[in-house]
């Protein structure tokens, strides 16, 4: 019993980071979010995710720049993350984009599990609609149709963990 209040209270008490440290997360830790992220449901079992790991400075910073510039701004959507890991998903799989989610929300509560700070970043699927994210597709080996679900950035916290905000009333309702 007490594993599942661990796990409850971890659902309940994990924020978006936006202050991360520089210090790089062990290669340990990493898959062992990375396999977290894996072990997400997916419909029908397809496994339509894929993850890239992206651990390179220079590669991050290439795509926080593109990402900047999707969002129409000049700072860092990344918040300084030592590490993303982007997630795509197979577009010919119906429930892609709902596979998608799953690998992220598995990556961001195994990431604050292990002590990591995450954040979800969107404009992936833009990223990657673009010449340059096809071609960081392409340098890699992967070849289909897919569309960017999200950038879990990771890395230790910079300063105070966020406390949570309240929560909205009347987001519940039941029936019987």
């Amino acid at each position: 019993m007490a594993k599942n209040q661990e796990l409850l209270e971890l659902m309940q008490t994990r924020r978006s980071i936006r202050n991360f440290k520089p210090d790089m997360i062990s290669k340990e830790v990493l898959d062992q979010i990375i396999a977290a992220g894996i072990s997400a449901p997916s419909a029908r079992n397809r496994q339509s995710a894929v993850i890239i790991a992206v651990t390179d400075k220079e590669t991050i910073d290439r795509l926080s720049r593109l990402n900047a510039e999707i969002m129409g701004v000049e700072s860092d959507p990344f918040y300084g993350a030592p590490t993303v890991l982007i997630v795509l998903a197979d577009k010919n799989v119906g429930t892609y984009v709902y596979d998608g989610s799953l690998v992220m929300e598995n990556l961001m509560l195994a990431a604050h599990a292990l002590g990591v700070g995450s954040c979800w970043i969107h404009r992936a699927k833009e990223e990657f609609e673009r010449p340059e994210g096809k071609e960081i597709l392409k340098s890699l080996g992967i070849e289909g149709e897919y569309e960017g679900i999200g950038h879990c950035v990771l890395g230790y916290v910079d300063g105070d963990y966020p406390s949570a905000p309240p929560k909205k009333k009347d987001r519940v309702y039941y029936i019987g």
